[in-house]
């Protein structure tokens, strides 16, 4: 059995659609660039930093205790017997 829908109340309801979709669409788009843009500041953000190397040359007699960085070491003493 088919039902007969008036059509003054099939245009509202598809006004209706339209105007939620209308929204869904400008926050959707609003959200993509949100997050391009919080992925471009991350990406500046890292590359603000440089990475330094530094290189020590020193010589060790192998007797008593030879510290050879150049700043605060916290690490494990091991013995060798070679």
């Amino acid at each position: 059995m088919d039902k007969v829908v008036d059509y003054l109340v099939y245009e509202q309801s598809q006004v209706r659609a339209d105007r939620v979709n209308r929204r869904s669409f400008f926050i959707i788009i609003i959200l993509i660039v949100a997050l391009v843009g919080t992925n471009a500041g991350w990406i500046y953000y890292e590359n603000q930093f440089t990475d330094i190397s530094t290189t020590i040359q020193a010589e060790q007699d192998g007797a008593g205790t030879n510290i050879i960085s150049g700043g605060d070491y916290y690490g494990t003493e091991s013995e060798s017997n070679n």
